[in-house]
């Protein structure tokens, strides 16, 4: 593989991808000439412009810039997402380019740096993204390369002078994580999801298990303690587990029900309060006890994110003070239990939540901070596959809603299948207040209800509705 350093030209193929995006600022970072391709203009690719990226918008070989077209000094950076039969991949294919997967660099990146790498079905956003955020705001400091847009920094990629510890979310679609080498890796979850690339439910949890294997001797692995796999570790890698907040407080806490309730994981939360839009909680290590960390996002799935992330700060040499001074900071990832609106009147949350147990996790938490109010919950699927392995469980999640408006799958890189549409989750649900439309004429269905709390989620362009419903809301 022709050396990094030696590269003066990269041109991306996917470029306004999350995950593309932050390799794109990285090598800007580093003075290289940057270009490339997406299908679509959004915020994000015009800001990439504006950092200095040349990006455009049709798939044609003759708006590719010239000094690209040089094989010997460019390197061709693709997504999974992108079609066999796009003429500018097959233009530098034909002509005998280099050509690496994102994660492939990624990974070329990960064997210079200590690479802190979080997998798992959900969760590695918001857990990878506080890492980044406790390390930055600690004498530690940290790279990062992030899933999510963080709000601290209006940015997915942060850089460091002074240290090589690199948080990274390690994506598992396509098996891109095995390309990475950890020096610490979490996994947060092994729920079986892109069956369409796996095929069974047991193939998606082996490749955690590679996944594993990959941690540099005497590396550590955090692991929720309930991932149903078996790590693979190399010789004095460290397990440690970490847990949800156990349902009792310290006092509570016999032989039994310790047993029982909260078995030693090394990591955890307990004493949690929850009141008046906060919550407190005791974060426990192996050797101490911080008390009272004060959730800087107040939503009861991201304790067992902040223990995670807080562990993994910790075992880096982060002091308790920066631990509750970072958690307290840390405002989230942009789509991740987003607050758009935040009355007495009305709410609107934004989140990113595309599997069935993310999506059961978000609307359960909603419920529990506005137990009183009515919540309407709007979902867009993600993936015509998704949909058809999962649509029962979707059904079943969005079922918690007080009211249920789902509009039509979003495709992504995915051809329709045949009788698989957003009605399947639709017609699995109980008699409740529910009904199907298109993203086209959702705002005519907003218009005709009344609403107090609601709740978009989904990891299509359901984002590009948020603003418009959020008006909708406001001048109603």
């Amino acid at each position: 593989m022709t050396n990094l350093n030696n590269i003066k030209s990269l041109y991306f193929i996917g470029a306004g991808g999350i995950g593309m995006s932050n390799l794109v600022r990285y090598f800007l970072s580093k003075g290289k000439n940057v270009a490339g391709y997406d299908r679509v203009e959004s915020e994000l690719t015009k800001q990439l412009n504006k950092e200095g990226a040349q990006i455009h918008y049709e798939d044609n070989i003759s708006l590719i810039p010239e000094i690209y077209k040089d094989k010997e000094n460019t390197l061709i950076v693709l997504t999974p997402a992108v079609p066999s039969d796009h003429s500018e991949l097959n233009y530098f294919k034909n002509n005998g380019f280099e050509i690496m997967k994102r994660a492939q660099l990624l990974g070329e990146i990960t064997k210079t740096n200590r690479a802190i790498c979080v997998a798992g079905t959900h969760g590695k956003t918001t857990v990878s993204s506080m890492i980044a955020h406790l390390l930055k705001q600690s004498h530690v400091d940290c790279n990062a390369f992030l899933g999510g847009i963080l709000k601290n920094y209006n940015s997915n990629l942060l850089l460091s002078d002074k240290s090589d510890l690199t948080v990274i979310e390690a994506d598992e679609y396509d098996r891109s994580f095995h390309w990475l080498s950890p020096y610490m890796a979490v996994i947060t979850s092994a729920d079986p999801d892109h069956l369409d690339i796996y095929g069974t439910e047991e193939a998606y949890r082996e490749s955690f298990e590679h996944f594993t294997s990959l941690i540099r001797e005497n590396g550590v692995l955090l692991m929720k303690e309930s991932v149903d796999i078996v790590p693979r570790l190399k010789k004095g890698v460290k397990l440690y587990r970490y847990s949800p907040p156990s349902p009792l407080k310290r006092e509570q806490l016999t032989p039994d029900n310790f047993a029982n309730q909260v078995p030693f994981r090394g990591f955890r939360g307990e004493n949690i309060k929850i009141g008046n839009g906060e919550i407190f909680f005791d974060f426990v290590t192996p050797t101490e006890i911080i008390k009272d960390v004060q959730l800087g996002v107040p939503v009861k799935i991201n304790i067992e994110n902040a223990v995670a992330a807080m562990a993994i700060a910790w075992l880096n040499g982060v002091k308790p003070e920066e631990l509750k001074a970072g958690i307290k900071s840390f405002q989230g990832a942009k789509r991740r239990f987003d607050f758009h609106l935040k009355t007495d009147k009305i709410v609107l949350i934004d989140d990113y939540a595309h599997h069935p147990e993310e999506l059961f996790a978000s609307i359960s938490s909603v419920k529990e901070l506005y137990p009183d109010r009515k919540l309407t919950t709007i979902f867009q699927p993600h993936l015509y596959s998704r949909t058809k392995d999962f649509y029962k469980e979707f059904a079943k999640a969005l079922s918690l809603s007080d009211e249920t408006i789902l509009i039509d799958i979003y495709p992504a890189r995915e051809e329709p299948i045949e009788g698989v549409t957003s009605q399947l989750i639709l017609d699995n649900m109980p008699e409740m207040p529910k009904k199907l439309c298109s993203k086209t004429s959702l705002l005519d269905v907003i218009k005709e209800g009344n609403y107090e709390v609601v709740l978009m989620a989904g990891a299509g362009d359901i984002e590009l509705l948020v603003e418009p419903v959020k008006n909708l809301l406001v001048n109603d």
